[in-house]
């Protein structure tokens, strides 16, 4: 049985989700390599991402030795040859740009190894339209996080129409090492599945407390107690598929897709929130959490943890 050897991986860009790769990977114990155009920012990223790597360990998520491994192989890139230069694996995470992501990834291509594989952090641009100015764009494709990256499991892998598959397993079989769940998309969405779900899921939210029908705390409760700890556990098709508990699942299935028309024409359907109402949802918001910042996250992160840990154990 051969051993596995960690591919080194170089990470473009020092924001929250760069930041967030580095975390995840440094504390896995594999070399990485973090690179910024902003050299002040990428420096500021080094003390940053050794506090979150050693915070994993104290929530029980990495252990000193690998952590100590990750630090020690962890380094700055100067330039962006030096950091990729030697990468198996390369990330983009730059701004949110098709002209600079395009921009980017062109330059990648310049000074990586011809083997490299190369993935955008983007949550909203396809690989199709992110390789416009690449030679290679077999060898491209999106892996987009969640954030905080080091602690959500989830990772949607988006290959272009011209990615090679070799490319979508090598990136899978790295992402499950990491302790990450990749899913695969199996054709380019606007938005990918994370992002409509997500963006659908806070529509009827926002339309909630804009009617007055339920505070801001309230609608955070009813969702996270509710459907998305039912959802952690099996996901919406499961959780309906289980509770026929002995019926036919296909009569009850039809059953409840019956009672949910109802629901779905009450729904809300704009796509554009005005000014007014936006002001009033961000009052809401602040009202609601006004207590420190740091607690908050702190307090957030500890139920995901706990929640993570007890799927592990199932």
């Amino acid at each position: 049985m051969s051993m596995f050897v960690a591919p080194r991986i170089a990470i473009i860009g020092a924001g929250e989700t760069g930041c967030g790769w580095a975390t995840l990977i440094a504390a896995a114990g594999w070399p990485v390599a973090l690179y910024d155009a902003n050299t002040a920012a990428a420096e500021e990223a080094r003390d940053h991402i050794n506090d979150r790597v050693r915070r994993l360990v104290r929530l029980g998520l990495a252990t000193d030795e690998e952590v100590a491994r990750g630090l020690e192989q962890f380094r700055i890139g100067r330039s962006l040859l030096q950091a990729v230069n030697d990468a198996d694996w390369i990330i983009e995470a730059g701004p949110e740009d098709l002209t600079v992501k395009q921009r980017l990834l062109e330059q990648v291509e310049h000074v990586a190894r011809l083997a490299a594989v190369v993935s955008s952090s983007s949550s909203s641009l396809h690989a199709s339209d992110l390789c416009a100015r690449l030679r290679r764009p077999d060898r491209l494709l999106v892996a987009h996080p969640l954030r905080p990256v080091e602690l959500i499991p989830v990772v949607e892998i988006v290959p272009g129409p011209l990615t090679a598959p070799t490319c979508v397993e090598d990136v899978r079989f790295w992402l499950r090492r990491l302790g990450r769940a990749p899913i695969v998309l199996q054709k380019e969405v606007k938005g990918n599945i994370i992002g409509r779900i997500s963006a659908a899921v806070w529509r009827e939210c926002i339309g909630l407390v804009l009617e007055g029908a339920i505070s801001v705390e309230d609608l955070d409760r009813a969702v996270s107690m509710g459907p998305a700890l039912a959802w952690s556990a099996g996901g919406p098709h499961l959780t309906h598929y289980l509770s026929a508990r002995g019926r036919a699942p296909s009569m009850y299935l039809n059953t409840m897709l019956g009672q949910h028309e109802d629901l779905w024409e009450s729904l809300a359907t704009w796509t554009k929130l005005e000014t007014e109402d936006q002001h009033k949802l961000i009052r809401a918001i602040e009202r609601a959490y006004e207590e420190d910042s740091n607690a908050l996250l702190a307090a957030r992160d500890s139920r995901l943890v706990a929640v993570l840990n007890a799927m592990k154990r199932s």
